[in-house]
């Protein structure tokens, strides 16, 4: 006699070539093949795991894969249960019982405030110990939203900065900001109730919660929060349930003198398909704008990352890096990590060569054009001369090698005529300038002040 396959077994077999397509053959051999389908009732799914290892290790790293999968094939409500068995005992004539756990949702709420006779609970705060003030830069990109979350932090809910708007493009820091208020806040209050909370993940915990009939756990465990941080706030764009209930949310927690933080990646005027009342409500406290940092924040960004590495990076690498990476912090620390990774992994000095090649796979390196007066400007810099010195009639010792100095450069980087580079650096004729490019090499041979001078500059030239 053959056993029949029942419908909810083909399902997951459905489910596991899915499943199969986007893991790796090791993590499916390993982690999904040993699952096996019990029951079925049109909205839970049984699986029975081989132990609660395995099924928690499921739940950490891949529900976000599994979760659609299951949706879609059994049902927008399914959920899941897993089935531990129970090691075989000389009583149970070997047949094991299983232990039943209800899939523990990550994205799911029960609020813990109303479990009878508990009146001080933990729950984690999504924070993230790294994203704190004493590591974050500041500059003028930042300093406002960052001298508003430090005042924030010691007064939560008591400032006029209630909600704090913190806006600004992908890789800006508004999540480092966003994440340092809460873990000073903490720091300052700890039985202060801090939670920090994506909005998509907002947007999923709302939907289990309806689907379940859990909407006011959900709604009650939220108003309970003393500061609730909010990112990528333009993501309720769209969803005019989410933003109701996050418009009583919020009326409620404000009313209460709790504290609101909000991040976006555009100030809310520009935001659309939000209702009105809910963008008017981010205008009530302060809108705070970052903007990408310039030259001397991203060097100290990057001297900190250096530090928090343990990499030793030479300061004109480090300018090199601030100057060519244009976007945000990310990619400054992208730049770093792949340093870290020829130095350590691949046991290759940190060079300037090195550090172009590297950055041609991260960003366009920028093709400055070198000018005449590009050269002149950083002959002037270098050897700390006056520009005006250096293009006067003085005859010093120092002046004219600085000024011979930039006539080879040029000569070398320029396709300009020797009367053209004459004329730039003073009115001197063809003459003087192939005198200077003819004395230069042979310097460059005998003294090696001047070979490291020019070796500077050229560098400097390169980038």
């Amino acid at each position: 006699m053959t056993n029949s396959i029942t419908p909810y077994e083909n399902t997951w077999q459905n489910c596991l070539e899915q499943i199969k397509k986007n893991t790796s053959d090791e993590e499916f051999i390993r982690w999904f093949k040993p699952m096996q389908p019990l029951a079925f009732d049109g909205v839970v799914l049984k699986l029975k795991v081989p132990d609660q290892n395995h099924w928690q290790y499921i739940e950490k790293n891949y529900i976000p894969l599994i979760r659609p999968i299951i949706r879609n094939l059994f049902g927008i409500k399914a959920r899941i249960q897993y089935a531990v068995p129970q090691v075989d005992t000389p009583a149970s004539n070997g047949n094991a019982a299983a232990t039943v756990y209800t899939k523990t949702d990550g994205n799911s709420i029960k609020n813990p405030f109303v479990i009878p006779g508990i009146k001080k609970i933990q729950f984690d705060s999504q924070l993230r110990a790294e994203f704190n003030f004493s590591n974050h830069i500041e500059g003028e990109c930042n300093r406002l939203a960052r001298s508003a979350g430090i005042a924030i932090s010691v007064n939560p809910g008591k400032t006029s900065f209630n909600p704090l708007f913190v806006y600004g493009n992908s890789g800006l820091g508004k999540t480092h900001i966003a994440q340092a208020i809460g873990i000073a806040a903490k720091e300052r209050y700890p039985d202060l109730k801090v939670l920090y909370v994506s909005t998509n993940n907002f947007q999923s915990q709302f939907q289990n919660a309806a689907w379940r009939g859990e909407l006011s756990d959900f709604i009650h465990f939220y108003q309970m929060i003393d500061v609730l941080i909010i990112d990528d706030i333009q993501e309720l764009a769209g969803k005019p349930g989410t933003q109701n209930i996050f418009f009583n949310i919020f009326n409620h927690l404000r009313m209460l003198g709790k504290q609101l933080i909000l991040t976006s990646d555009r100030p809310p005027v520009e935001l659309k398909d939000i209702e009105d009342r809910l963008i008017t409500r981010f205008k009530w406290g302060l809108s705070a704008g970052l903007t990408p940092p310039d030259q001397q924040t991203k060097v100290k960004i990057l001297r900190g990352k250096c530090n928090a590495m343990n990499l030793i990076i030479d300061d004109e690498i480090l300018e090199f890096l601030a100057e060519n990476i244009k976007a945000n912090v990310r990619e400054l620390e992208g730049a770093l990590t792949s340093l870290e990774a020829h130095s350590n992994l691949l046991g290759k000095d940190i060079t300037m060569s090195l550090t172009r090649d590297i950055m041609r796979d991260i960003v366009a390196l920028n093709t400055r054009e070198i000018t005449i007066d590009y050269i002149i400007d950083t002959v002037c810099s270098t050897l700390a001369i006056d520009r005006t010195i250096l293009l006067s009639a003085k005859r010093t010792r120092e002046i004219a090698g600085a000024r011979q100095i930039a006539m080879y450069l040029c000569k070398q980087h320029t396709k300009a005529p020797l009367t053209t580079i004459g004329m730039a650096l003073g009115g001197k004729n063809h003459a003087t300038v192939l005198h200077a490019c003819k004395t230069i090499p042979n310097l460059m041979e005998t003294d090696k002040i001047i070979r490291k001078q020019i070796e500077d500059i050229q560098r400097k030239l390169q980038y």
